[in-house]
């Protein structure tokens, strides 16, 4: 780990910019999705909420867009590590991105674009919980996949910062996975008339 680190400048602007990005993202998405389930702002912003969660959804992935442009940035600034230069570590890396992206492909096919992007939170709710392929697997794989496909770009790239920045996400998405479940599942409570309260 020592060996990593001393590739990381934590000082270094492209690197902060990239970890701003990275914590940025989940914390918007969950801030302006509760204001949205309180308020219902967005949805008359909008003139309903299919086009408020269209919205919102385009709007996360420009900031998952930049978040990613700010990762690479950040991972070609640095060196790479001798360590992770070799075929191993490249085709490790490019298969952590092909099932990264299956993971991430497969959870949108089974959630729809607003099963993804926070239709719950604006009363677009799924008629039962999806639990087949990728979600048979593991909760939460669309994240995983996410995570695993910054990982994998990393490795390809043989890239500490990478590394690094893999780990912040996957920490940012544990922190994110702590508040959106049980308010999802909160959400879905009260939809079948259940006290919020049990």
């Amino acid at each position: 780990m020592a060996d990593v680190l001393r590739y990381v400048d934590p000082l270094d602007a492209r690197f902060c910019v990239a970890v701003v990005a990275i914590l940025f993202n989940p914390f918007f998405w969950n801030v302006v999705a509760r204001w949205e389930h309180r308020t219902r702002g967005l949805t008359r912003l909008f003139g309903g909420p299919y086009l408020a969660c269209y919205s919102l959804g385009f709007l996360i992935i420009l900031l998952n867009v930049y978040r990613s442009h700010s990762i690479t940035v950040a991972m070609r600034a640095r060196g790479r590590w001798e360590v992770l230069d070799s075929a191993g570590a490249f085709y490790a890396g490019a298969g952590l991105m092909a099932s990264g992206s299956a993971l991430v492909l497969s959870s949108f096919l089974a959630l729809g674009f607003t099963g993804t992007f926070l239709g719950d939170y604006f009363g677009i709710l799924m008629d039962q919980k999806v639990t087949g392929f990728p979600f048979s697997l593991m909760d939460n794989p669309m994240y995983w996949g996410s995570t695993a496909n910054y990982l994998g770009l990393a490795l390809m790239n043989a890239s500490p910062v990478g590394i690094v920045l893999s780990a912040v996400v996957g920490v940012s998405y544990q922190v994110a996975i702590k508040y959106e479940g049980p308010f999802t599942e909160q959400i879905y409570r009260q939809s079948k008339g259940c006290s919020k309260r049990e």
